[in-house]
């Protein structure tokens, strides 16, 4: 992937204080991002997922993991 559309993913994620208590969420939705990671961890496809939220696209689903992916680099290791 290169690092424009890893970018463009990541502009699917907003974090607004007066939307979900400031949770990150998919733009446009009030679907946090961990509820999509909750649903992968559970073993749910991206596909059964916007299934399950309908207003989500594989896409959003994918800007989740890029998201927890980019937080995971900025912690540090224990």
């Amino acid at each position: 992937m290169t690092d424009n559309a890893y970018r463009k993913l990541l502009k699917r994620v907003v974090v607004k204080p007066d939307v979900s208590g400031g949770e990150p969420c998919i733009q446009g939705t009030r679907i946090n991002v961990a509820v999509i990671l909750d649903s992968l961890a559970e073993g749910l496809s991206p596909k059964e997922i916007t299934k399950h939220f309908p207003p989500l696209t594989e896409l959003d689903v994918r800007a989740a993991v890029a998201y927890a992916a980019e937080l995971a680099r900025r912690v540090p290791a224990a």
